[in-house]
This record gives structure tokens, sequence and C-alpha cells, in this order.
């Protein structure tokens, strides 16, 4: 994982053009800053290109369910209000 993310999930994101987006919600390291660029920059050499999020979404938390769990299709409607 990247040294300035906490925690995070991908979600994939209703896109017309290609069917789906992948999308990241993270949660950063506190005073820590991270752009687009620079998470796409650091991911090529590690994922897929077909993996690299085309969008991210900083969060203080990510959603979870009373079991803990990140709740995923809350996470999708976070991009989608976006």
């Amino acid at each position: 994982m990247h040294v300035d993310i906490q925690e995070c999930t991908v979600v994939g994101v209703a896109d017309p053009e290609w069917g789906q987006r992948v999308c990241a919600a993270l949660v950063l390291i506190e005073g820590v800053s991270l752009t687009l660029s620079a998470l796409r920059t650091w991911a090529k050499d590690i994922l897929a290109v077909y993996k690299i999020p085309t969008k991210i979404l900083i969060l203080d938390q990510l959603p979870r369910n009373a079991m803990g769990k990140v709740t995923k299709p809350e996470v999708a409607q976070l991009f989608a209000c976006e």
C-alpha cells in the first residue's frame, strides 16, 4: 500500500463510456495529502493499467456496517454524488 494511505477501498462506479470506472476511497495518514496524479504514477509500477483508479475520494473514515466491514455500495454512492 502507498505510504500515505492508512486504509482504502476500491469500487467500480457506473460510467457511460466504459461501463465502469475504478475509483478508490482513501483514508490518509494524518497530516499528508495525496493527489490522483501522484497515486496513478505510483500505481503504474505495481498494478495493471485497467486496475489503476481514475478517481479518488479522500475521507476521514470509510463507511462501515455493524460488523465493521466497509460498505462498498455506500462508497460507490459517494462517488455518484460527487
